[in-house]
């Protein structure tokens, strides 16, 4: 009998080829994201108990079809259309009849282009995709913008009507240059830093979710060979992930970079990343997705902590928030300038970011400030002061396994203040 976590895989593997198969029959994605999710909701309930089907994406979307079926003709009741719409399908007259056939195409990256339409808001695109391809739920995504859960649910349902409403076809665009390009990189990326570390649960990293974000961004990137852009962003992917099996001890226990055994990296992504950068600063276009992978190329190529080379990385994350500047961005440029320069330099950055930007007040990263903040007294010596925002940022953090290394660094303290 297959395990929780197996299923849970599978199911989100075949999640966007379900939902692309009954968007291609019935060009309504917004019914057919409902008729998926309920038919994923049957899979959960059903397969740990009755076992896996032979074929798992034809079962899902028979399951998916017949829901599709029922809502669309309760749809149609309720306007009192059903006739008309029975007469213009015969599928919805005969339930019963044969469902959309499971296709070896891959329909992720369609859907992606679909999600990021361009009728719908910036967040609206990220929030429908990480639902709809990402396999997020409404909770996970409503964590990652730190907004409420019954307002990103009325958002996501807003942007499947507006779909509805203007007609979106499950096509790609047919000009690369098609204004969903950057929408796509955006959700990409999101997706895999949802997958890198969890905004809540148990586990410190959700390597599935990252690993389908590396897949898609793969796919974008033979799409667009020559986006330098989509090339950083998949050295960026590439690279960072090349730590995954270093990252946390045998009892889910946190390591810090600078513990971490660098012989265990992936050096095998980390080479695909480099060259990857390489080859997209030779565009001389530059990016955000291209210096943070710059950056990141810093650390997976420095053969030690001590040798890492943080005044370097100061200055790119100088120029980063010049091009993108986000609190995250703003967090980080803080922990590289106390790494090169010392904590007080470190500290008085922070204290004067968040006179300008509030960081510690800000969702995305309100309990990283706190951790940080922690980390450079700690190393400044002011050892209570740095015990209480250890225990601040754990009492912020959903992360289980952030939460006990925040609490387990303030118990360490307790003894020395």
């Amino acid at each position: 009998m297959p395990s929780a976590e197996e299923i849970e895989h599978l199911l989100r593997t075949e999640a966007p080829q379900v939902l692309g198969a009954l968007v291609r029959r019935f060009s309504r994605f917004d019914t057919a994201e409902d008729a998926t999710q309920e038919a994923l909701l049957v899979a959960a309930r059903r397969w740990p108990q009755e076992g896996v089907p032979q074929d798992p994406r034809s079962w899902l979307i028979r399951v998916g079809y017949r829901r599709m079926v029922d809502l669309l003709r309760s749809e149609q009741a309720a306007r009192r259309r059903e006739q008309e719409v029975a007469q213009a399908d015969p599928a919805i007259v005969d339930p019963a009849g044969p469902a959309p056939q499971a296709s070896d195409q891959d329909d992720s990256l369609l859907l992606l282009f679909l999600c990021c339409h361009p009728a719908l808001s910036p967040a609206s695109q990220v929030a429908l995709t990480l639902r709809a391809v990402g396999g997020l739920t409404t909770a996970e995504i409503a964590r990652a913008y730190g907004a409420a859960e019954r307002s990103m649910s009325t958002r996501i349902s807003r942007a499947k009507q507006t779909l509805k409403d203007s007609g979106a076809r499950f096509t790609a665009p047919t000009d690369v240059r098609d204004e969903r390009i950057d929408a796509v990189k955006h959700v990409l990326y999101l997706i895999f830093n949802e997958g890198y570390t969890a905004t809540g649960g148990d586990e410190l990293a959700r390597t599935q979710l990252s690993a389908e974000a590396i897949r898609l961004t793969r796919m974008l990137h033979r799409l667009l060979p020559d986006d330098p852009e989509v090339t950083g962003l998949l050295a960026l992917m590439l690279l960072t992930a090349s730590r995954d099996a270093t990252r946390a001890d045998e009892d889910n226990h946190l390591i810090r970079l600078e513990d971490q055994d660098r012989s265990r990296w992936d050096h095998a992504m980390i080479a695909e990343g480099v060259a990857l950068i390489e080859a997209a600063w030779s565009h001389r276009q530059v990016g955000p997705y291209q210096l943070q992978a710059a950056v990141a190329a810093i650390h997976a190529q420095a053969k030690s902590a001590a040798e890492t080379d943080w005044p370097q990385i100061a200055a790119l994350y100088l120029w980063l928030e010049r091009l993108a500047p986000t609190a995250p961005i703003r967090l980080s440029r803080v922990v590289a300038v106390a790494k090169a320069f010392g904590p007080q330099r470190g500290l008085a950055l922070l204290d004067e970011l968040n006179r300008t930007h509030h960081l510690a007040h800000d969702p995305l990263v309100q309990h990283r400030e706190a951790a940080v903040r922690a980390h450079l007294l700690e190393s400044a010596g002011d050892l209570t002061e740095a015990r209480a925002a250890y225990l601040a940022a754990a009492a912020l953090t959903t992360n289980a396994v952030e939460r006990r290394y925040l609490e387990a660094r303030a118990d360490a303290l307790s003894a020395s203040c």
